[in-house]
């Protein structure tokens, strides 16, 4: 039996468009300031004055509307001011304290930027698996724990098995939706250069001393061929909500730390069910010393290799210290590239095309096209409430439809654009009145590589194979940040809702 191929429609829509030509209350207010000396010199007859205004004011009407590379010309001024005062009052450098012997607590973490914010207090054991970290963002106001998922990816699946995990992904963004206690899930995948360190380590356990000499040289020259190229993938989901919603809840089960860890694992042991529905045969809640491994890991892949042989040592999971979790060192970031511990990121944003796009689709930003090299994609979802959602349509239709009446009654006509905005507003709304929701989401992409590689050839390499489906917007003069969001599961990534924090 075939199946329709499901396309995703309208995902490049602007979560904040203008209401008055396209243009913010505060662009507006600056345009019109602007025509008024062109308008005074007009009304009084000096035209030449008029023409010289109209130049300069026009040109500084385009800096402020007109979006270059996805931001005006004076954010882009504003944000350049700001990078260049980071540099100059030393913000942006770090360094790992372990590194110069001022440690005195090895499980206080010490991270850079935006992980500076970040709080990993333990919470009580969950069932049998022990103690989760609990992940506190003291910037935004949020709780939330990250899992492991394995998972056997979507390359290899039908349509008609991707169409079912679609459904899947759906119902469970539907399901946090009707929860009260969180709001937010991060899907984070990530390749691993496989240096073979699981593997030798392996061998040497299963080493048999006679073994023919032919064998041993097909199986070494498999290595050198198959080993080099090999990568392995790792899948994290992270959940979050907010202080808001958990306070209540969380000092009815006691308060502090436990009391929202309590209220959490409710919510967790709910969704791992759901989980594991879309395809992942195991989902493991990661314990402190566990999330400091990922960290350290996302900032240098290159310990990996250490910390699996110490595994296998060990014969059980190893973790890390907090303290020992963050770079050693971090330079000032470039405007384009983001250097730690010898390794460099180059990090995007990815914007949705607007002719929509199918479910596993973003997979060929993970195709590694070079042995050493890590790419890694990050989806960041956030589910509205169905208050939020019904206002949210409700301004969303009204909008169009002031839009196309004025239209109307001036006789012009509608663009195509605008009737496929109207139309896509009325389903939307058709859609939320009938119990769906409303998910606001974003895509960051990364590649990571020795900081001894040409940088620039690798970024080109991944805009090239993604080109003529999805728009990649580098993040310039953020990093550092955009690192954090494409390649760290701690649930940053997803700015908050402007006038939606309620």
């Amino acid at each position: 039996m075939s199946t329709a191929t499901r396309i995703y429609r309208g995902l490049s829509r602007k979560e904040h468009a203008g209401w008055i030509i396209g243009l913010t209350p505060v662009q507006a207010f600056v345009c019109v300031g602007l025509a008024v000396p062109v308008i005074l010199a007009l009304a009084a007859g000096q035209f030449g004055r008029a023409l010289l205004l109209g130049a300069v004011c026009g040109t500084a009407a385009t800096l402020v509307v007109v979006p270059v590379r996805g931001r005006p010309a004076l954010r882009w001024l504003g944000h350049l001011l700001l990078y260049r005062a980071g540099i100059v009052l030393g913000w942006s450098r770090w360094q790992s304290r372990a590194v110069t012997g001022q440690t005195t607590d090895l499980d206080e973490p010490d991270l850079p930027g935006v992980l500076a914010r970040l709080r990993f207090p333990d919470g009580p054991p969950l069932r049998d698996v022990g103690r989760v970290c609990l992940i506190h963002d003291t910037g935004d106001g949020r709780w939330g724990a990250t899992a492991r998922l394995t998972h056997a990816g979507v390359g290899m699946l039908s349509d008609a098995q991707c169409e079912r995990l679609a459904n899947r992904l759906g119902n469970l963004l539907l399901s946090i939706g009707h929860r009260e206690v969180i709001d937010r899930m991060t899907l984070l995948v990530r390749t691993v250069p496989d240096d073979g360190a699981d593997y030798q380590a392996w061998r040497a356990e299963h080493d048999v001393p006679d073994a023919p000499a032919l064998a041993r040289q097909a199986a070494e020259e498999l290595d050198r061929l198959v080993g080099a190229v090999s990568v392995r993938h790792e899948v994290f989901v992270t959940l979050t909500g907010t202080e808001d919603a958990l306070r209540r809840p969380a000092a009815a089960a006691g308060g502090g730390v436990a009391g929202r860890a309590a209220v959490l694992y409710r919510v967790l042991d709910g969704l791992e069910d759901k989980l594991k529905s879309l395809g992942a045969t195991a989902v493991k809640w990661l314990s402190g010393p566990e999330l400091a491994v990922v960290i350290r890991t996302g900032f240098n892949p290159a310990s990996a290799a250490g910390l699996a042989a110490r595994r296998h040592r060990a014969g059980t999971e190893v973790g890390v210290r907090w303290a020992t979790a963050g770079p050693v060192h971090a330079p000032a970031p470039s405007t384009r590239a983001y250097y730690h511990d010898g390794f460099a990121t180059v990090s995007y944003s990815v914007l949705m095309p607007e002719a929509g796009t199918m479910f596993g689709s973003l997979g060929g930003l993970l195709a590694v096209k070079t042995a050493g090299e890590r790419r890694s994609l990050a989806i960041h979802y956030e589910t509205l409430s169905q208050h939020r959602s019904r206002k949210a349509v409700r301004r969303l239709r009204f909008r169009t439809g002031v839009v196309r009446d004025w239209k109307s009654s001036k006789g012009f006509n509608s663009g195509a654009a605008e009737a496929r905005e109207a139309g896509g507003a009325r389903a939307q709304e058709h859609a939320v009145a009938a119990g769906h929701g409303i998910v606001r989401f974003a895509v960051a992409a990364a590649v990571t590589i020795p900081d001894t590689w040409n940088v620039e050839d690798h970024a080109a390499k991944l805009e090239n194979d993604i080109a003529g489906r999805f728009q990649l917007l580098r993040m310039e003069l953020a990093q550092d940040a955009g690192f954090v969001a494409a390649v760290l599961p701690v649930g940053v990534g997803l700015p908050r809702l402007r006038g939606g924090a309620s």
